[in-house]
């Protein structure tokens, strides 16, 4: 009787525990999956940062007030999209804490609390991006139509900020991917 209870109660954890196991799993592809995209995403927003800058230098070269203007307004485009995304991705890091501080309540493992910690630090740096875009965007701004060389030269560094920002992002998604796959790993075990 005792072997047959301890076969019945084993059972039942070990069909527990795996029940557990799932929704991290299935909740780790999806972020992997979005994470890939992310990647995809950021490697095109360098690239188009890069062109608008090629146009930038070429209108400045040629003295072309249309194609400036043409340049500040694909600029002005793609600083919105981006801070529309940075909101986007605050709210998913916020999920994420919260899906993460359920799971550290409910079983408290390490790996449950370092998935959290690595949560957390991803919002703060996402926030901290977004706070610089943000900046970035006001003094683009106030830069539209002027010309001086001055404000000629201040536009052009904040595009090369956008683009190092941009940059930057790649090697956080990357960073994100690697994170994914060391979470799938520990998830088999």
């Amino acid at each position: 009787m005792k072997r047959a209870t301890s076969l019945l109660l084993a059972s039942l954890f070990f069909c527990a525990g795996a029940a557990q196991a799932q929704p991290d799993r299935g909740q780790n592809r999806q972020e992997a999956k979005q994470n890939k995209q992310e990647l995809k995403d950021d490697r095109r927003d360098v690239r188009e940062l890069r062109e608008v800058l090629a146009q930038f230098d070429r209108a400045q070269a040629r003295r072309d007030e249309r194609a400036m203007r043409d340049v500040e307004d694909r600029l002005r485009h793609l600083v919105r999209a981006e801070l529309a995304e940075g909101s986007r991705e605050l709210d998913k890091d916020r999920q994420e804490i919260r899906r993460d501080t359920r799971e550290v309540r409910r079983d408290g493992t390490w790996d449950d609390r370092k998935d959290r910690r690595d949560d957390v630090r991803d919002y703060q740096k996402e926030r901290a991006m977004q706070s610089a875009r943000a900046s970035v965007a006001r003094e683009l701004s106030g830069l539209v139509g002027q010309r001086g060389r001055r404000e000629l030269d201040r536009t052009r560094a904040l595009i090369v900020q956008l683009i190092d920002m941009g940059q930057h992002e790649v090697r956080q998604t990357q960073q994100e991917i690697h994170e994914d796959r060391r979470e799938r790993r520990e998830d088999r075990r």
